[in-house]
């Protein structure tokens, strides 16, 4: 059996759908799944042990998916072009959500799975797209830890970055617009709180990311090692491989860390659809937090880094579940 997974979207967004993989393929060991994915998170997916074949989308050249004698397609992430590839190979099997106008054409799979005012969190919403054929049970969240197979590649030599005496603390301030940020002087009294002699503490993001930071970075206390914009995505992900654990908001190096089973802290606001129920972290020292239950004031449709909701979270309840961590 030859199955393609199609998700071309961010960082994040795959890493939470990489569970589909894992529980297709340990209910069916002998599936060959492929991915379908945008250029940017191949290095994501080379590092998933579920996938025998990745291949490439990109929107600027017709898809040809009939040389690759598909038996399934799944559309984790709706793309009209690619649901039209698939029908013109004439895939066997294409399942799709049931809320796209064009998978009533396309696909002659449908599953009633509506994401925006869903209660179920984003990896459940992925696994619920796999075929009943299939006869995989939906995994609870405690499960899902165990499907992710991201594993880093193996290193050529030692990252001499990491400390071997000291909790190695990876703090990722920016989204790129993806999820709300809590301001940076929160994170400055979090960093300031950590004691020194305990935890060697990395100011990780881009290289524009960096840019931005630069002044806020030069603000902090010695010792802190700024990596923005030093690695590539593959050795961003080896990297928090290596290291201890890592605090973020909404971020795909939050999920990636929690995937990897690293201590991993999100801030989250409480708005649909940006809340930690949706877009939690899922890994075994996953942890989340929130500064309100509600908020009135922020809206939940724009794209603003920061809000209220992110301003009230404390910067003394950030410090407490790290070190109660790393007691």
């Amino acid at each position: 059996m030859k199955i393609l997974l199609s998700r071309v979207d961010s960082i994040g967004d795959v890493v939470l759908s990489l569970p589909v993989a894992g529980a297709i393929k340990k209910k069916i060991p002998d599936a060959e799944i492929w991915w379908l994915g945008a250029d940017y998170t191949k290095p994501i997916l080379e590092r998933c042990v579920w996938l025998s074949g990745i291949l490439i989308w990109n929107p600027q050249i017709p898809l040809d998916l009939k040389p690759y004698s598909f038996d399934y397609i799944i559309h984790i992430f709706p793309k009209s072009a690619i649901a039209w590839a698939a029908w013109k190979a004439n895939i066997p099997n294409r399942i799709g959500t049931s809320h796209r106008w064009y998978h009533w054409l396309l696909c002659n799979q449908l599953i009633n799975l509506g994401r925006k005012n869903s209660d179920l969190h984003e990896t459940e919403l992925n696994l619920s797209l796999i075929p009943k054929a299939f006869t995989v049970q939906n995994p609870d969240l405690s499960e899902i830890a165990a499907l992710y197979g991201l594993k880093p590649k193996e290193l050529q030599k030692e990252n001499t970055l990491i400390s071997k005496t000291k909790i190695n603390l990876l703090i990722h301030p920016r989204s790129k617009g993806s999820a709300r940020e809590i301001p940076l002087a929160t994170l400055k009294s979090v960093i300031k709180k950590l004691d020194s002699a305990k935890y060697q503490i990395f100011i990780g993001g881009t290289l524009d990311d960096g840019r931005i930071l630069a002044s806020w970075v030069q603000s902090l206390p010695s010792g802190i090692v700024n990596i923005c914009g030093k690695f590539s995505l593959g050795e961003y992900i080896d990297f928090i491989a290596s290291i201890d654990g890592l605090v973020a908001g909404s971020t795909g190096p939050l999920h990636i860390a929690s995937a990897m089973g690293k201590f991993a802290l999100g801030l989250y606001p409480p708005l649909r659809p940006m809340h930690p129920g949706r877009w939690k972290p899922i890994g075994k020292n996953a942890h989340y937090i929130t500064g309100k239950t509600t908020c009135l004031q922020c809206s939940a449709t724009a794209a603003e880094s920061s809000c209220e909701c992110m301003n009230l979270i404390n910067y003394e309840d950030i410090v407490k579940i790290i070190n109660n961590m790393f007691l």
